[in-house]
């Protein structure tokens, strides 16, 4: 039985944070040993396992981290290893009751006290072990040398079938103090033994440089990944230290780490239920979409009809399909519910001659008015076309459906189909994303009511008449994930692509490249900079947007937020240039609804 390998296979699996911070928030101070309260203090520490439980964590670590005999000696605890091991372990028991599973925590042995200390350090190792045999799995943490591998990996051997996790911790800022992820892959390739479940990164350097050994790591296994960073080291930023790990920024970096793969997050030293809960809350659902598969419910063949032609659908989709360039003002939907300005802005795009406006649904997970009634407004008092987003987060699969049902029957013909951020990425931090589906599922939904039959099977009255379109991040963390998406978006039925905000245009030749085999239209997100503030927050908080250090200059040597505005709107209109020959047109973005900005970019 190896229960972890099948949760690792069903969805992102969520691990709990730190035991020791916990512990040491409830007054318990370092001159005693934290293992042993599971003795003295038990429900202190079911205490905790419960918060933990309570937070989301689908997988519940002992408190037995420092628990073999070399460690417990320092407090003259030797004697009661296996007490204290059993009671850690029965004490996560109790708390999952079922719900959770239960991960024995094993600890490095501690510095060699001899080169012939290799048998003593197993023998210790497996003493442990023995004492942690009701867990559902053993989880070697903070590995930080090829001693500690091996000796965990020698225990291993008298525990045949037994599951297990490596999990390493490497710190950029230390290295001279561990080995490296080579190293340890190079010592694991040559073990004789079972192979582990699965292995990880935790503690280290903080979300951040976790991020940057998950890039390695992801490239040189097979193996499920688990990765539980620390909470890191404060920042000095205009003469403060800030410690950056919020739970927010926590989550943001666990959204990057499952994008990369990341089979399981969890967290280490300094993460708490608080990071724990916004963790399982944000980005479980999220990544359970992504593996989630549209059920494929067959029409009565009579039912299922032939897409109307692109042509046919739109007067964006018949420039499409002549090939004829295309040119896109992205316009937010207001707070509120005065239109007047935003009619006004439409108006200028289509005397200007733009093709569509393009409308986003709660971007950064923000209320306002419904983009739905923007587009039917739009269209109505404007004449312009619209291009609809439609997002993945705040709907089910009845609510998606009957939007596209209300799209097709307003004569909103043009929709973007979008996974969406998580809630906390804006202004109601404490809404729940539903996330039925991912966009690749609705893409496909939207392909099947083009043809008359909805999900269900069902037949329609009609055929939709949309024009599909997906987006693409030529900048994404995980190239080979984004490719792999993009071909299956193209794959469900997209008619088109928009790319993330475009500032490094190598990054956009080469993804259009990869993808020229799929011959689908691709207009290039132009987003014109207004001010060094704007280009700062676009390049550290939005995903998927590379801004340039040579852009960030630029911008930096304007001296008036007018200089910057007017060097940002240059910089806009020579990317727009360069990519000109490569794409099918471009969508510039109306920075804080300034639709003139965004006109002067496209003239």
């Amino acid at each position: 039985m190896n229960p972890l390998k099948e949760k690792l296979a069903e969805s992102l699996v969520i691990f709990d944070g730190a035991i020791g911070t916990e512990i040491y928030r409830r007054n318990f101070f370092i001159n005693a040993s934290f293992e042993q309260l599971s003795i003295t203090n038990p429900d202190v520490i079911l205490d905790i396992h419960n918060e933990y439980l309570k937070a989301g964590a689908e997988v519940l670590t002992t408190n037995t981290f420092n628990a073999n005999a070399r460690r417990l000696s320092h407090f003259g605890l030797a004697d009661q290893t296996v007490a204290i091991n059993r009671a850690g372990v029965e004490l996560a028991r109790r708390a999952a009751d079922g719900r959770a599973l239960v991960a024995g925590s094993v600890g490095p042995v501690g510095e060699p006290e001899s080169p012939a200390d290799t048998a003593s350090r197993v023998e210790l190792l497996i003493e442990q072990i023995g004492a942690l045999s009701e867990a559902d799995f053993i989880i070697f943490e903070s590995l930080r040398t090829t001693i500690d591998l091996g000796g965990a990996l020698e225990a291993m051997k008298s525990f045949r079938g037994r599951p297990y996790v490596l999990s390493f911790a490497i710190d950029p800022q230390s290295r001279c103090h561990g080995n490296s992820l080579d190293e340890f892959l190079k010592l694991l390739a040559c073990y004789p033994g079972d192979a582990p479940t699965a292995i990880g990164l935790n503690c280290g350097g903080g979300p951040e440089s976790t991020l940057i050994e998950l890039e390695e790591l992801v490239g040189k296994t097979n193996l499920p990944i688990i990765v539980q960073p620390n909470a890191g080291v404060p920042k000095g930023i205009d003469g403060r230290m800030i410690y950056m790990t919020s739970a927010e920024y926590f989550s943001t970096y666990a959204k990057r780490y499952a994008s990369l793969g990341a089979a399981a997050i969890g967290g280490c030293c300094g993460i708490t239920p608080a990071h724990i809960e916004e963790l399982a809350r944000t980005i479980k659902p999220l990544m359970r979409a992504e593996k989630r598969r549209i059920p494929t419910v067959e029409a009565v063949k009579e039912d299922l009809a032939e897409p109307v032609p692109l042509k046919e659908r739109s007067a964006l989709g018949a420039k499409l399909a002549a090939g004829e360039w295309i040119k896109l003002v992205e316009i937010t939907p207001p707070r509120g519910f005065d239109l007047s300005k935003t009619i006004a802005g439409a108006q200028r795009c289509r005397e200007a001659g733009i093709d569509a406006v393009n409308l986003p649904d709660g971007p950064r997970a923000s209320a306002r008015i419904s983009p739905l009634v923007t587009a039917i407004t739009l269209q109505r008092e404007t004449g312009i076309e619209t291009v609809l987003h439609c997002c993945c987060r705040d709907r089910s699969l009845i609510g998606l459906q009957a939007e596209l049902l209300g799209c097709a029957g307003a004569g909103i013909n043009n929709v973007l189909f979008i996974t969406g951020d998580p809630p906390k990425l804006g202004d109601y931090p404490f809404s729940s994303g539903v996330f039925d589906v991912d966009s690749i599922g609705l893409v496909k939904i939207q392909a099947r009511m083009n043809r008359g039959v909805d999900l269900g099977g069902q037949a329609l009255n009609a055929v939709t008449r949309c024009v599909i379109g997906v987006g693409a991040d030529p900048n994404a963390i995980d190239l080979e994930r984004e490719y792999r998406r993009t071909c299956e978006k193209v794959e469900a039925g997209a008619d088109f692509i928009i790319t993330q905000p475009v500032f490094a245009e190598v990054s956009l030749f080469s993804f259009l490249d990869r993808i020229a085999h799929l011959n689908v239209p691709v207009i290039a997100g132009i987003w014109p900079l207004t001010s060094l503030r704007n280009a700062e927050f676009m390049r550290t908080e939005v995903p998927g947007v590379v801004v340039p250090d040579s852009i960030m200059e630029r911008m930096a040597a304007a001296e008036t937020r007018e200089a910057q505005r007017e060097t940002g709107i240059a910089i806009a209109r020579e990317s727009a240039a360069a990519v000109r020959d490569r794409v099918a047109g471009i969508q510039v973005s109306a920075p804080f609804g300034n639709v003139e900005t965004a006109l002067r970019v496209h003239a």
